[in-house]
């Protein structure tokens, strides 16, 4: 194998050695499969290609300063996929199934799980599909569930910096009541005109409102959102935000820090309040935003005046960061051991 330069991989796909694949069939799940090969054989008719059949998870494993490898909140990714076949009407993958084909995946391709001094991981993408043929638009009775992995650099080039977002009322990410809560990729295909014309104007990405009366805090891009104020960890509740198991984590360390935690719905407004802001997910742990632009009201909501991250943000990044490399204590419970 080439020799990998650890510290210079970018956050995209590499290939590694082997995938694990499972088939749902005649109502039943089959066994584990290994495969090589980064190809698959679908059927034209898959319902995977026509009517959005379709979820997929992110999680991440590390190597610790003990060399251990390490495998973040993988249960919670597992039920969040189960939430998402209810909203898709596929075949749940058991836990279970979900947990051995990580696993197996991680040990198979041990050896592109980075080092522990490169602040790289080992990106894991569970993703599950229609593959059954079906003209009708009704759900398929075959499925398809992989799991491959990928070795990631660090999100942050430059380090953990704060970065601009760009309100934009003209873009809805998910409509109420709709498919937002769910991980499936019908939500990110329609982000992917709004995030472009962000990044074109120079931002990190769009920052939704709500759908329905352009009034409430929604998500930035495809992250959860949370500010900080009076002491505080403030993130949007609504029916159309994606369960993000980062936030959720973030909530727990934020109580652990002493800071009151709220869950509630965030008038745009109210961003002039808070003393910090950032936009949380797998990929980053949190990026901090530096500023909010609203060219519609002709507002800028600026939460950092230096380019650096607000101390409770550092404070929250480090801690979870050092809970999944084992720097710190795993106290409730989130991490597998790779044995």
């Amino acid at each position: 194998m080439e020799q990998i330069d650890w510290g210079n991989i970018g956050f995209g796909y590499m290939k590694t050695d082997f995938n694990i694949r499972c088939t749902y069939s005649a109502g039943k799940w089959g066994e584990l499969e290994v495969h090589e090969s980064e190809y698959l054989s679908l059927h034209m008719a898959a319902t995977s290609l026509h009517y959005g059949q379709e979820s997929f998870e992110g999680l991440k494993a590390f190597r610790g300063k003990d060399g251990k490898i390490r495998i973040f909140r993988m249960k919670d990714n597992a039920l969040r996929m189960q939430d998402s076949s209810e909203g898709t009407m596929m075949a749940k993958v058991p836990v279970e199934v979900f947990e051995e084909a990580v696993l197996k995946a991680v040990k198979l391709n041990e050896r592109f799980v980075p080092p522990y001094e490169s602040g790289a991981s080992l990106y894991i993408r569970p993703v599950l599909f229609g593959s059954g043929a079906q003209v009708g638009v009704k759900p398929a009775t075959e499925y398809m569930f992989i799991v491959f992995v990928t070795p990631v650099g660090p999100y942050f080039k430059g380090g953990f910096q704060t970065t601009p977002f760009v309100i934009m009322r003209e873009y809805d990410r998910s409509a109420p009541l709709g498919m937002g809560k769910y991980k499936v990729g019908g939500n990110y295909a329609a982000s992917l005109v709004a995030g472009q014309r962000a990044h074109d104007m120079g931002y990190s990405n769009i920052f939704y409102l709500d759908a329905r009366e352009k009034k409430y805090i929604d998500e930035c891009g495809a992250a959860n959102f949370f500010g900080i104020k009076n002491n505080t960890y403030i993130t949007p509740k609504s029916t159309s935000i994606l369960p993000s198991i980062t936030n959720k984590s973030l909530m727990v360390l934020a109580d652990d820090l002493g800071l009151k935690v709220e869950q509630r719905a965030i008038p745009v407004e109210e961003l002039s309040t808070f003393e910090e802001a950032g936009a949380c997910g797998t990929a980053a742990v949190i990026s901090p935003i530096e500023r909010i632009d609203d060219f519609d009201e002709k507002k800028s909501y600026v939460f950092s005046h230096d380019g650096k991250p607000g101390p409770i943000s550092e404070k929250l990044y480090h801690k979870l960061r050092g809970i999944q490399y084992g720097d710190e204590p795993d106290t409730h419970g989130w991490v597998t051991v790779v044995e």
